[in-house]
């Protein structure tokens, strides 16, 4: 991902946009075919969890094909209307997390990627049965790089941070 932009090393801002956001968008790709899904999700220790069916197009494309890209956005401010020569500008953070999927097959790991997942949402969230568990799909996805940008009154601030070693 190679860019002229000078990017910051950063997590902590790019952490807190994905802590505050609770829909983010899911690409994937196979055989040449791109295919983009919005979804709720939890940001738990640098992973992104969500769950699913048991069946159906993503865990299609994701048993396919495990690299992913998953993005978060949100705007800060109205729309500013601009003159010809003006730049286009709008007050929004953004974070892109690339990465590697993994659906959660083992029953007891999947009942935690879920308790996880709402306990994201609901704290005090009692544990699942084992039973719910087995009805509901889950997804892990290891985040290997993520980038960032923010924009206030047109001065922009990008952030990247890499997992790797």
């Amino acid at each position: 991902m190679a860019s002229s932009r000078e990017f910051k090393v950063s997590r902590t801002e790019m952490e807190e946009i994905l802590y505050e956001e609770t829909i983010g968008y899911l690409g994937l790709s196979v055989a040449g075919q791109p295919y983009v899904v919005p979804l709720n999700y939890a940001y738990v220790e640098g992973k992104i969890l969500f769950h699913c069916a048991l069946t159906g197009m993503k865990l299609d494309y994701l048993q396919e094909n495990p690299k992913v890209c998953f993005t978060v956005g949100r705007q800060s401010g109205e729309v500013r209307r601009h003159a010809e020569a003006d730049p286009c500008h709008l007050d929004s953070d953004s974070v892109i997390c690339y990465g590697q999927a993994r659906i959660v097959e083992d029953l007891d790991e999947r009942k935690a990627v879920l308790d996880a997942f709402n306990r994201f949402y609901q704290p005090e969230a009692k544990a699942i049965s084992l039973e719910a568990a087995d009805k509901c799909g889950a997804v892990e996805i290891e985040i290997t790089e993520m980038t960032g940008r923010r924009e206030r009154e047109g001065e922009r601030t990008y952030w990247r941070y890499s997992f790797e070693c």
